[in-house]
């Protein structure tokens, strides 16, 4: 049968256009019917959801596929609080694997510890029996790493960010992780690939953009990911993070020139530039581009057509780009710079001035709301390194959003969880109640805007003739109608932190293919 259609009926949709809407039916992976369930056309298939909520799928605006799926199936550190517990983690992990085998492990957060010493690669050593170890903190921006690497890696002594504890950041972090993650096979990336993209199908994502490039993955990671976009898994949207790469971003497939192309570190590492010193250690990170980099950078977008865009976290950092966009704007002029929607990822520190830039210049803003969940507010990371003021200024996400900035949420996972209906929440819920979003424009954010921040303006909605890109949500008792992040019969956001459950998704439907099904693998 050519092109079968299949009704929808029996939910609660999300389509302010529809409100009253019960029913959808797809054809040809679009929506070619909304309406009343009494209404409804004949369908060569019929799905009853039982009163489910159908929204648009999520786009998560910022992901690691490869990974992602290493630390969903590798050692998960994100919950230890202590040195003692970390590396009783990785000696419970390295107990099984040969003697010649590299410990992979991510997301240890030692701000959230009540005592922040970090074991030195002695011990680290010591906990994995002599076995190489690499262990990615929360940021990515810094490893430890056991003496058994650092060996491995003789020439990182002479790198910048190069330190004996093991601890290290910057070039010689670049140095360690290139050498741990050669001992990956190429089977085990893509079985990564789709382990995480699997995962993103499971939370109703049916789209994510992969933020690559030299130092974060090779070509060949890269391309290979982008070939299994959409073949019953969510679609993959690369950037390639290379300086003047524009033209060998394209013969990769990618959309865009940017994503992790670094102006500067991450709060975490204390390697993000910013204008002041940071309050827990010296000096003020570190800046990796000039403006005058930036303004080349995108005028060779310009030339090859295509979008560009930098990794910016402190406002030093922030304030460069924006230079190099005023003058990049002096040589193609303001409309045609804003026309390219150019994208900044992640955006924390930010000022009036700055969120003026981005206004003027057309930037996407591509930040994760989960970073001010798990790093904001008074005793947190942000504040240690940047005192509480500093802190509740930073990912002003409701700012930004107050001014027409074009959001486009993320996880930047594993840094955070895929976790989209909570980075809602997040957004929702800021640390700084100045700085909350309601809760329909974070839900825009996290699905239209990541559409949008790709130039596929038409998507990301329910809507006739729309892409039939959906997912289905049982939603916690007591939701009606509309986006249910808290409970219908609590008025007040309870913070980031609410403990009242989220939607689980039953399933999500990517141009009217089903790549998930509750209860089936």
């Amino acid at each position: 049968m050519t092109n079968p259609s299949t009704l929808y009926r029996g939910a609660v949709l999300h389509c302010p256009a529809e409100p009253s809407a019960t029913a959808l039916l797809v054809t040809g992976g679009r929506i070619a019917w909304l309406g009343s369930d009494a209404d409804a056309p004949a369908a060569d298939r019929v799905v009853d959801l039982d009163g489910a909520l159908v929204t648009p799928a999520f786009v998560d605006a910022h992901v690691h596929a490869t990974d992602t799926g290493l630390a969903l199936s590798g050692l998960d550190l994100s919950g230890v609080r202590s040195a003692g517990e970390l590396l009783d983690a990785v000696a419970g992990f390295a107990a099984g694997l040969p003697a010649d085998a590299v410990v992979l492990g991510h997301g240890w957060d030692e701000s959230g510890w009540g005592e922040p010493a970090v074991p030195d690669a002695a011990r680290v050593d010591r906990a994995a029996g002599g076995r190489r170890v690499y262990l990615s903190q929360a940021s990515i921006h810094s490893a430890l790493v056991s003496q058994a690497l650092l060996a491995a890696c003789p020439q990182v002594v002479t790198a910048p960010g190069y330190d004996a504890s093991g601890w290290l950041r910057r070039d010689a972090h670049h140095v360690v992780r290139a050498a741990a993650f050669e001992s990956v096979s190429r089977a085990q990336r893509v079985a990564a690939q789709r382990v995480a993209l699997a995962h993103a199908a499971s939370l109703g994502i049916a789209a994510v953009h992969e933020c690559g490039g030299p130092g974060i993955s090779d070509e060949e990671d890269f391309t290979g990911l982008l070939g299994v976009s959409g073949a019953g898994l969510p679609e993959v949207y690369g950037y390639w993070g290379e300086l003047m790469g524009a033209a060998r971003a394209r013969e990769l497939g990618a959309v865009g020139a940017g994503g992790d192309l670094f102006a500067d570190g991450a709060l975490g590492a204390r390697t993000a530039h910013v204008s002041r010193a940071y309050l827990d250690g010296e000096g003020c990170g570190h800046g990796y581009v000039s403006a005058e980099q930036v303004r080349d950078h995108l005028l060779d977008c310009a030339a090859h057509g295509m979008q560009g865009g930098f990794h910016a976290i402190g406002d030093a950092a922030i304030s460069t780009v924006l230079d190099g966009f005023a003058a990049a704007a002096e040589k193609l002029g303001t409309d045609r710079v804003r026309a390219a929607r150019h994208r900044v990822e992640h955006a924390e520190m930010m000022s009036k001035r700055l969120i003026a830039g981005f206004v003027e210049y057309g930037i996407v803003a591509s930040m994760q709301p989960a970073f001010d969940r798990l790093w904001g507010g008074a005793g947190r990371m942000y504040e240690s390194r940047l005192g509480l003021d500093r802190s509740l200024e930073s990912n002003p996400m409701g700012a930004m959003h107050g001014v027409g900035v074009a959001l486009a949420f993320g996880s930047d996972s594993p840094v955070t969880p895929l976790d989209p209906w909570g980075s809602v929440r997040a957004a929702a819920a800021h640390h700084n109640p100045t700085q909350r979003m309601s809760v329909r424009a974070a839900f825009a954010a996290h699905t239209r805007g990541g559409w949008r921040a790709v130039h596929l303006d038409n998507e990301g909605v329910l809507a006739l003739g729309a892409p039939a890109t959906f997912a289905v949500w049982s939603t916690p008792a007591g939701v009606d109608r509309g986006l249910p992040v808290v409970q219908a019969d609590d008025p007040e956001l309870r913070g980031p932190e609410d403990p009242t459950p989220l939607p689980v998704c039953r399933r999500t439907v990517l141009r009217g293919e089903v790549i998930y099904e509750e209860g089936k693998s």
